[in-house]
This record gives C-alpha cells, sequence and structure tokens, in this order.
C-alpha cells in the first residue's frame, strides 16, 4: 500500500478536508484492488469500508457523548 503523506495545512484550514481526501486517495484505490485481487466483488469492498467507516464515526460521537455526559455527572458530584 502506498504512503500517505502528512497534512501540510492547519487544523483550521477550510481545504483540510479536501486535502485528507487526496491523501488517502491513492492508498484507498490499493486498498479497494488488493480487496478484488482477493477475491471480495468492487461492491463489496466499497460497502465493506463505509460500514467500517460509518462504524468508526459512530465511535467517535459515542465517545464524545460519554465524555459530555461524564462532565455533567462530574459537575453534579
Amino acid at each position: 500500500m502506498r504512503d500517505i503523506y502528512r497534512p501540510f495545512v492547519t487544523n483550521d484550514d477550510p481545504d483540510r478536508y479536501i486535502r485528507c481526501q487526496d491523501a488517502l486517495q491513492l492508498a484507498f484505490r490499493d486498498l479497494v484492488t488488493a480487496s478484488i485481487e482477493a477475491g471480495w466483488s468492487e461492491q463489496e469492498a466499497l460497502e465493506a469500508i463505509v460500514t467500517l467507516a460509518d462504524d468508526g464515526l459512530r465511535r467517535i460521537g459515542a465517545n464524545d457523548d460519554a465524555r459530555t455526559l461524564l462532565d455533567v455527572l462530574r459537575r453534579m458530584a
């Protein structure tokens, strides 16, 4: 798999999101190609990647929600 280059823009740069996509694009294509070569269809690979990404985002959101709730409970104690 190809190397993913480091961000070269600041966290508040409006183009940071698209720069991240640029950085991941070739490695992403390599991942899909490797999945196809292993015997999965392109659609199966893409659907699995989307599901994994969605799960990751939900996990981040759940962690953020839990932190917020814990902060509220700490202030109440």
